[in-house]
């Protein structure tokens, strides 16, 4: 069918991958094209067959899934990932989805989790173990920390920090070069390394942002 979402699985165990065979085939709508029982063997499955989903476990010889996953990610191959693992760790979870896999399934749930996981990240969906969702709020709360948080003084490297205080002290490019003992051009390249760092735009911004730091400069 049309349809259907296409699927690759990998597990080095085969009961594994039968129980999932299983679970997965029993919905009309999924459809497991190839399976793997090693890292190497699904890669090339993946490759392949671009599957819609691979479902891949954390552990498997030779490559292990966060090797397959990375691949899958530089090759662009646009296949969507669900980590099927025993790995409860909050790093391994954390690793697993700055690889971009969008869902991660504990084992122990599989045979309740999997076919809405598949499903939600053919989607375009994220699906996390239920067990695990403390961990994706964590996540969540620190993506938004760091998009909230603006550029300041510690983005800058020390030199930059001198160059940026000698500007607070209405000093010109050439009297930087001057004081500093390097170029006018070395001044003008720090000049606009810093307002790239900070986010500003023109000279008059530099000058500003300059004034208002002066004191912690």
């Amino acid at each position: 069918m049309g349809d259907e979402i296409q699927i690759v699985i990998a597990d080095d165990h085969p009961i594994v991958r039968q129980g999932l065979r299983q679970t997965i085939e029993a919905d009309a709508a999924l459809n497991i094209i190839a399976e793997a029982g090693d890292g190497k063997t699904a890669l090339a499955q993946i490759v392949q067959h671009r599957p819609a989903v691979a479902v891949l476990d954390i552990d498997m010889p030779g490559q292990d899934g966060f090797s397959v996953a990375r691949a899958v990610l530089q090759q662009k191959l646009g296949v969507e990932i669900v980590f099927l693992t025993i790995h409860r760790e909050e790093e391994i979870f954390q690793a697993a989805l700055s690889l971009g896999a969008k869902g991660y399934v504990l084992k122990d749930s599989a045979v309740t989790d999997i076919v809405a996981a598949i499903k939600a990240v053919a989607a375009g969906q994220a699906y996390i173990s239920p067990q695990l969702s403390a961990y994706l709020l964590k996540r969540s709360h620190n993506i938004a920390a760091l998009n909230a948080r603006k550029p300041g003084l510690e983005d800058l490297t020390p030199t930059e920090r001198r160059i940026l205080k000698l500007i607070a002290e209405d000093k010109t490019s050439k009297e930087v070069a001057k004081e500093l003992f390097i170029s006018h051009r070395t001044v003008e390249t720090h000049r606009t390394n810093i307002s790239r760092k900070l986010e500003l735009h023109g000279n008059l911004a530099l000058v500003k942002f300059a004034l208002e730091h002066k004191g912690q400069l």
